[in-house]
């Protein structure tokens, strides 16, 4: 099982974000480097962003592309993106970072 996991919820639907493209980063002495990434599946979930065993304690980024995900309904939000930018301290746990999104806004948390 993947140690980082994400779930989409489009709020303004009020269904799961199926498509949503996501960025996993790194950071690093010489910025920020690709670690992972996918694509939302129909029930808004990514579930493999990083092999098991390869979480680090670091800063980590997930970027949300909102823009191409509303594009599929021709439709366009106030944000073309979202970023979380959020820390791991232990590795003996499960990061669970869901985002609920509409076109005007979004938020995050940390979850189980």
């Amino acid at each position: 099982m993947s140690p980082l996991t994400t779930h989409v919820l489009d709020t303004a639907r009020g269904l799961p974000a199926a498509g949503v493209i996501v960025t996993l980063c790194i950071s690093t002495p010489k910025g920020w480097q690709t670690v992972g990434s996918g694509t939302t599946d129909a029930d808004g979930r990514v579930r493999d962003l990083l092999p098991e065993g390869g979480l680090e304690v670091a800063v980590y980024r997930i970027n949300f592309n909102i823009d191409a995900y509303n594009q599929t309904f021709g439709t366009r939000g106030f944000y073309p993106y979202a970023e979380v930018v959020f820390r791991v301290e232990r590795l003996d746990r499960h990061y669970h970072i869901p985002l609920l999104l509409s076109p005007f806004g979004y938020s995050t948390y940390l979850g189980s």
